[in-house]
């Protein structure tokens, strides 16, 4: 429909306010944004299915502000459950205004392109899109404890539903180095059926003596697809701190797939706050990426909580408190080997991650992630970050950085679980020094990171290629563990907080292109009883 034949009513956008499709500075926009339909434009778009933007004043000429027109489509779109498409070839400016487009139903976005400015910007954690649940969190009442792997919580729930749970009275993940901190609360987020019985792919990885809030979420059944669109964030420049800038698409619901978008960043300076993700995923589960392509963000400087300078962290892509999350066959624009390009994705209190397909610069889980698999991907100079539990798969796949994995140090190396590694190539970017080592990491013994600290207790390592041809003189193998701890040399090292270390280590078909063994560790003593079978 036309914009010269728009014609909506202020009365149906006040009964949408009432309904709660729209709210705050986005009830007012909408208001604004639209002027009078008659009851047979509303019945036209209802009929057909579908509405445009440019069905609700949206100009698309990539100069005039839009969002409040984009905000409004979505309101109605909503409402009467229509899918929204974007104008065919429509250039849609997004200015700094405090407001969001609720999506929640299907949307296309198609060839259409969306300019987000944020050099200045009403509210730098406001998304302008969130894909959100139709339903709401209710509490949990009657459940005073939790355990390890608890199998089954005595509830009745109306469908299948997300359970979060949080301790504020035990800390976890209390930092260690530049970012130190004093941790965060315990928490935990589980899927759990009707009849209250854990999804075993999403175990309870804490005991909860006590509980301080709990809460469950219905999951939608249904799938809602997001498809298309070139997003262009032209970059703030505010000063380089921890001051996260969050404007892009938010998703809140589960089982969601987001197909064929693109993401670029542009006017980065000589400074800029740092970002939490274009794409931020949270409290939700059933997530795929798909056919994506991304973009890594110019690393600033600032000075973290220990008083000395850091690199802040800047996302593309944030995964919090979320379960079953896949990315599927995606890249970033730049070059995954340019270190100054912050690695693509950050987590937190995850489980079930997945990259298959993917050509990234990192792949990190901050706070825990309960099993990973990476697959058929390349990842460049930040590698793998992780601690966590369960099984971390590694398979077919090409690593150019450091480490094959490394255990993030700050978070004390800790992964209770099992590592295989299958059909792999290592490429390490640390050759020059004649250090090269499998699995990389530190701890002291000396810190109370909120939990005990573990190495894998299995490692398998199955037709690893490691192509450390071009080695210096004084290079003498790669070492399967990093020097974790270089002052734990004999048996007269106390450990406050003991690191419980590897068990056992299955190595079959290991190939050198320098011909050298690999080796267990420099630190021989602190991994003399790990037992190295070899085929």
């Amino acid at each position: 429909m036309k914009i010269n034949q728009m014609k909506c009513s202020r009365s149906l956008l006040m009964f949408l306010v009432a309904m709660g499709s729209l709210t705050g500075l986005s009830a007012q926009v909408g208001i604004m944004k639209m002027d009078t339909v008659s009851s047979k434009d509303t019945l036209h778009h209802i009929s057909r299915g579908w509405v445009l933007y440019s069905d609700f004043s949206a100009i698309g000429d990539g100069k005039i502000d839009d969002l409040g027109a984009i905000v409004a489509t979505h309101a109605f779109a909503n409402r009467h459950g229509l899918t929204v498409k974007a104008d065919k070839g429509a250039v849609y400016y997004i200015g700094g205004k405090n407001i969001t487009a609720e999506v929640q139903t299907n949307t296309d976005f198609g060839d259409a392109s969306f300019i987000i400015d944020d050099t200045d910007v009403e509210n730098r954690n406001r998304a302008v899109f969130s894909i959100n649940s139709t339903q709401k969190p209710l509490p949990l009442h009657n459940i005073s404890l939790l355990r390890k792997e608890q199998g089954k919580i005595d509830v009745s729930l109306p469908v299948s539903c997300i359970v979060t749970v949080t301790d504020a009275n035990i800390k976890r993940y209390i930092r260690y180095g530049p970012n130190q901190n004093s941790g965060s609360s315990q928490t935990d987020i589980f899927i759990v059926d009707k009849e209250g019985n854990v999804d075993k792919n999403t175990p309870i990885i804490w005991d909860f003596d006590q509980i301080t809030e709990i809460n469950y979420l219905p999951i939608d059944e249904t799938v809602l697809t997001i498809s298309g669109g070139l997003f262009t964030t032209v970059a703030n420049r505010a000063e380089s701190k921890y001051t996260y800038y969050s404007r892009g698409m938010n998703i809140r619901r589960s089982n969601v797939v987001i197909d064929g978008l693109e993401h670029h960043v542009t006017g980065e300076g000589e400074t800029g706050a740092p970002y939490g993700g274009f794409i931020n995923i949270n409290n939700c589960a059933n997530v795929i990426v798909r056919n994506t392509i991304l973009t890594g963000h110019k690393t600033y400087q600032t000075i973290g909580s220990a008083d000395v300078p850091v690199s802040m962290g800047s996302y593309d892509v944030s995964v919090n408190r979320a379960l079953n999350v896949t990315f599927e066959n995606c890249s970033q624009t730049n070059d995954i080997h340019d270190r100054t390009y912050w690695g693509i994705i950050g987590s937190n209190y995850c489980k079930n991650l997945l990259y298959d397909n993917c050509t990234f610069s990192r792949f990190d889980a901050h706070m825990g992630v309960a099993n990973a698999t990476i697959r058929n991907s390349t990842l460049g100079h930040q590698g793998i970050n992780a601690i966590g539990s369960g099984v971390f798969i590694l398979e077919n796949s090409t690593i150019h950085s450091r480490n094959l994995i490394n255990l993030r140090s700050d978070y004390g190396s800790t992964w209770e679980g099992e590592f295989i590694i299958r059909d792999c190539i290592f490429v390490p970017t640390g050759l020059g020094s004649g250090n090269v080592t499998l699995i990389g990491g530190a701890n002291s013994g000396q810190h109370d990171f909120g939990y005990t600290c573990y190495m894998p207790e299995r490692i398998t390592i199955e037709n690893l290629r490691i192509k450390d041809a071009n080695h210096p003189e004084k290079y003498i193998g790669a070492a399967i563990f990093a020097d974790f701890n270089g002052q734990m040399k004999d048996d007269n090292y106390v450990e406050k907080f003991p690191y419980i270390i590897t068990k056992e280590i299955i190595l079959r078909k290991i190939k050198t292109d320098s011909g050298k063994p690999v080796r267990i560790s420099d630190n021989v003593y602190m991994f003399r009883n790990v037992q190295t079978p070899t085929e």
